[in-house]
């Protein structure tokens, strides 16, 4: 199968959807999804587990595909017709999978190295330029205390931060991270979710897929809530992030407050 080159030209969304069904293992997990996010903005989607946010992100990484039919298009920077290999070039994707494929005796500043290269072990004939990109964003995420610590030895929010950075190292333009505070205890937590908070001063812009509201904090210029397959909320925090809402996505009653730029959400009586 022939994927022709992705388009240079400027377009004001980089992935864009209009009614698209995607099926796996039998089941329809994508329902007649119409989606379009703009380079600008970034977007974070929350839903309950087994909602489709998987999917979605498995729909933008090329993982699968949704059916072709006449009233569906879909369009990933501007083109139906996809390379892959230049796809992910522009797109770096974070889960909870790659921990799994780490040497546990790699050192943080090898792991970022590694993404230079698309692989996930020490990297031999490294060149001063490659130990300047990393010296770089290390030093703009503010992580150079993790540098020389083996993998195996830190925290699992530590491993996270350092994962992300690793997909940073290539600069890609849309950063997605999947699940990034799962499993998760409270300190690890919110070390992850302030260190993305400062990715807002580089060029990359994020797509966050999670089920934590605790995530939406001030970097996110909008909020898709997503079940079983459909988008049932769209738009700004303050249009989104409602009680009403929150009881249609996660059925049961919760009351949400905003403070201080975060969402706080607590279970109403039955």
């Amino acid at each position: 199968m022939y994927f022709g080159a992705i388009s240079l030209v400027v377009n004001k969304y980089w992935f864009e959807a209009k009614n698209i069904n995607c099926f796996k293992n039998g089941f329809r997990v994508i329902k007649n999804l119409t989606l379009q996010i703009d380079y600008s903005e970034n977007a974070i989607l929350i839903g309950p587990n087994g909602s489709g946010k998987s999917s979605l992100i498995e729909i933008i990484n090329r993982n699968i595909y949704p059916l072709d039919t006449n009233e569906s298009t879909l369009k990933i920077f501007n083109n139906e017709i996809i390379n892959i290999w230049e796809l992910r070039k522009r797109i770096s994707t974070v889960n909870n999978d790659i921990k799994n494929r780490i040497n546990p005796n790699l050192k943080v500043f090898d792991l970022i190295l590694s993404g230079l290269y698309g692989r996930y072990c020490h990297i031999s004939n490294q060149s001063k330029r490659d130990h300047e990109k990393v010296e770089s964003l290390i030093e703009k995420m503010n992580i150079s205390s993790l540098s020389e610590r083996y993998f195996s030895y830190l925290s699992d929010g530590e491993k996270q931060i350092s994962l992300i950075a690793r997909a940073l190292i290539k600069k890609p333009e849309i950063l997605i991270l999947d699940e990034p505070t799962t499993n998760l205890d409270y300190k690890s937590k919110y070390f992850v979710i302030d260190k993305i908070n400062e990715l807002s001063k580089l060029n990359t812009k994020i797509l966050c897929v999670t089920h934590d509201i605790s995530m939406i904090s001030k970097i996110y210029d909008r909020v898709i809530m997503l079940k079983s397959g459909n988008i049932i909320a769209d738009g700004n925090q303050k249009e989104v992030m409602n009680s009403s809402n929150l009881k249609k996505l996660y059925d049961i009653n919760l009351e949400v407050i905003e403070n201080k730029g975060f969402w706080v959400i607590s279970r109403l009586s039955k």
